[in-house]
């Protein structure tokens, strides 16, 4: 296959996409992208609300959500926020000015984030914290003890909590799941039908190209060909002739032997 050939049908391989395509792709992955995370959130909320031991709390590398339903701490963190919070392995080690979420009660019940006020150590002499609400005017009544503690407060994404509890409702699911993966699915096949048409046009005029470089390849090949039998019938017919007798090797009369005359008696 010569070096045209292969370029072509490589060519033929090659798929074309147009700007409007190109463009619905990238908002097409910017979409996973944003409703992914969204996903896996509203996934580990709805399993920590409907878990069968919900003392365990579900984490990706020990991150893990929780939806604000409390203004106490309105001014650092708002009702409706998501908030991301990280497991602690030592909660001997928490200090005045950390946000903390602990167990308000047994584990498997409320979850409460507030900020510690004060370290200090009950009547047992057992180290405990005083926690307090930013919002609240005053500390909060019962110690917090180390074990309550489920993690420290890492960061708040601002209303997305609504979101989250808007998704875990069916109208949410349909309109923030079902809908955009419904559209994306569609739009790829709808994308990739155009592209198998497109490439199959493109396929036969390279193919009918192909065929025309062919026929001219040949034809050239041809004249080529007709050319040099034009050249050896030249060199044969110039090989054929006789050539002509130059003078100059004609024997000279003057060097023929005289005739001896007889004579006769």
């Amino acid at each position: 296959m010569s070096k045209e050939e292969k370029k072509l049908a490589a060519a033929v391989t090659k798929e074309k996409s147009s700007a409007p395509s190109k463009v619905m792709t990238i908002v097409g992955i910017v979409l996973c992208v944003l409703l992914l995370p969204v996903l896996i959130l509203n996934i580990m909320l709805i399993i920590q609300g409907f878990g069968a031991d919900k003392s365990k709390l579900p984490n990706i590398g020990g991150y893990f959500p929780l939806m604000v339903q409390s203004g106490s701490m309105s001014g650092t963190i708002e009702v409706g926020d998501l908030i991301i919070v990280h497991t602690v392995d030592n909660a001997d080690s928490m200090s005045v000015g950390d946000i903390v979420t602990y167990w308000d009660g047994e584990p498997g019940g409320s979850l409460v984030t507030h900020r510690i006020a004060q370290v200090t150590t009950d009547k047992d002499n057992k180290l405990v914290y005083r926690t307090k609400g930013d919002a609240n005017p005053a500390e909060d009544t019962a110690f917090l003890y180390p074990d309550k503690i489920v993690g420290t407060y890492v960061t708040r994404f601002p209303g997305l909590g609504n979101v989250a509890m808007f998704m875990q409702t069916i109208p949410g699911l349909i309109v923030c799941v079902v809908l955009p993966l419904s559209i994306f699915i569609a739009y790829d096949i709808i994308r990739r039908r155009k592209i198998d048409k497109s490439s199959k046009k493109e396929t036969a005029q390279l193919m009918a190209e192909l065929e025309e470089l062919k026929k001219l390849k040949a034809q050239q090949e041809s004249n080529e060909a007709a050319k040099k039998d034009e050249t050896k019938d030249e060199t044969k017919t110039e090989t054929d002739a006789k050539p002509a007798e130059d003078p100059k090797d004609a024997p000279d009369e003057g060097d023929k032997e005289p005739e001896t005359e007889e004579k006769t008696e």
